[in-house]
């Protein structure tokens, strides 16, 4: 392969490259270049040169098949640390490896699924709040409710109190990242008003995280959660991990465990509302299976279609739309020569509105393409909406579980429709995000028989076990 070989480059402005083109409106400027240039090519943004790569095998290449000769991105290492740190997201080699096996057992099945009542009973608080007829930010509704949840169930309620503190700072953050503050590191140093409340919110989470490290620390043996088996890890020499590296884990698992299933959420409800079909087909089904009763995760094999709709939400709106690497040595990619140290993003919202693998009609919403087993039939990486790889999202399971249970309870007591003069613009930060949320109109529908909460007992058991 001759080192000339480049991917091609699409033109920009001397100096700047396709700055504006991404600022303006990143993903109308991808759908729009890929298929003039082909699956693997070069953008210039300032001096940083990104080669996009799209076709599911040259994924596949990228992040497994050849895996080890990528690390994380000058983005995810430059920008993401400043508020992660070194956390499960950031971090990486020994240090990733150490911590990823340390909160695996926490994402296990048989462990997740002990959640799924902390879920319900959370979404059923949420919406005895709601009232019919009301207008509602449900991406703000969502954002509340699966931060209380991830707080909950992955540190015992640690943060619970201070769940409206750390969701106002992780908001501040998200906001950041979605301006220039998420191309260049350096802009933290520029006095403006969105950098000062970055750097505000910052603090903010340290004071929330420090704090409750040091109560938990303090009070000796605790629960058996997350965060009590990261306080008593242990490395080979017997040290313990330092409250640095705790802040750390913890900010990256309250942002992760609960922004991206929150936002797959929100276009859940959004794109419902504009297909009245697949609504009722939905609630048809959750009238057949839950029979008036609130999911539990025995619910989860007959929310056939239920699933369906979260899955095809994540296709068309992926959480996060693309993922960041750099190369370590030279390779080659869909026939491409790609020198060290090059950037690599890899784009699941152009591999998943691909008419190549999903059909002339990749742009529209049909839950029910996913029947058939369509995952087995696809090429690897052509849905990938939690990565894929030995960093594929840990929280995979829970999200997924978390999506269901949230979209069943909700939409069994409510029908959301679109307020007057709502439209949809994305804020493309680390997330896929509205801008300015999506308000939307409560209907309750009709009731059917069966009782309107979980059995008390069972739900009051799982909670005391928080």
């Amino acid at each position: 392969m001759s080192t000339n070989n480049l991917p091609p480059m699409v033109k920009g402005l001397p100096l700047l490259g396709n700055f504006f083109d991404i600022l303006r409106d990143p993903f109308e400027f991808l759908s729009r270049t890929t298929p003039k240039f082909g699956d693997v090519v070069r953008i210039r943004v300032g001096p940083i040169v990104f080669v996009l790569v799209s076709h599911p095998t040259d994924v596949e290449y990228v992040l497994r098949g050849n895996h080890r000769n990528f690390i994380k991105d000058k983005g995810t290492r430059t920008l993401l640390s400043q508020v992660l740190g070194q956390g499960l997201v950031t971090s990486e080699g020994e240090l990733w490896r150490r911590q990823r096996r340390l909160a695996q057992p926490a994402f296990q099945l048989d462990q997740i699924q002990k959640y799924s009542t902390v879920m319900v009973e959370f979404t059923r608080r949420m919406l005895d709040e709601w009232k019919a007829g009301q207008t509602r930010n449900v991406h703000a509704d969502m954002m509340k409710l699966t931060l209380e949840i991830v707080a909950q169930t992955l540190f015992t309620a640690s943060v619970g109190d201070k769940a409206a503190r750390v969701g106002a700072a992780l908001e501040a953050l998200m906001r950041y990242w979605a301006g220039p503050g998420g191309m260049f590191w350096w802009f933290k140093y520029v006095p403006l008003p969105s950098t000062i409340r970055f750097l505000r919110a910052i603090r903010e989470l340290d004071a929330v995280i420090f704090e409750t490290v040091a109560q938990r620390r303090a009070g000796g043996a605790g629960p058996e959660d997350l965060l009590g088996r990261f306080l008593n890890a242990r490395d080979e020499d017997g040290s313990r991990m330092s409250d640095k590296q705790l802040r750390d884990e913890m900010v990256t698992l309250l942002l992760a465990g609960h922004e991206t299933t929150a936002v797959a959420l929100t276009f859940c409800f959004y794109l419902l509302a504009l297909h009245p079909e697949a609504d009722a087909r939905l609630a048809a089904e959750l009238d057949e299976v839950l029979g008036g009763e609130l999911p539990t995760v025995e619910h989860l094999p007959r929310l056939r279609y239920t699933e369906w709709v979260v899955k095809e939400a994540m296709r068309l709106y992926p959480p996060v739309p693309n993922v960041g690497r750099e190369a370590i040595a030279d390779c080659e990619i869909g026939g491409y020569h790609i020198p060290k140290g090059s950037q690599i993003a890899v784009v699941q919202w152009i591999t998943h509105r691909d008419r190549r693998w999903f059909g002339e009609d990749a742009e529209k919403f049909r839950p029910e393409r996913w029947d058939h087993d369509l995952a087995k039939q696809l090429p690897r990486c052509a849905y990938y909406p939690f990565v894929d790889g030995p960093r594929v999202c840990i929280g995979m399971h829970f999200a997924m579980m978390e999506a269901i249970l949230i979209l069943a309870t909700v939409a069994s007591r409510y029908r959301l429709e679109l307020a007057p003069g709502q439209t949809l613009k994305i804020l493309p930060s680390v997330t896929l995000r509205p801008k300015g949320g999506i308000h939307m109109i409560l209907h309750e529908r009709m009731k059917t028989s069966g009782p309107a909460s979980l059995p008390s007992e069972s739900r009051d058991r799982e909670l005391s076990k928080r």
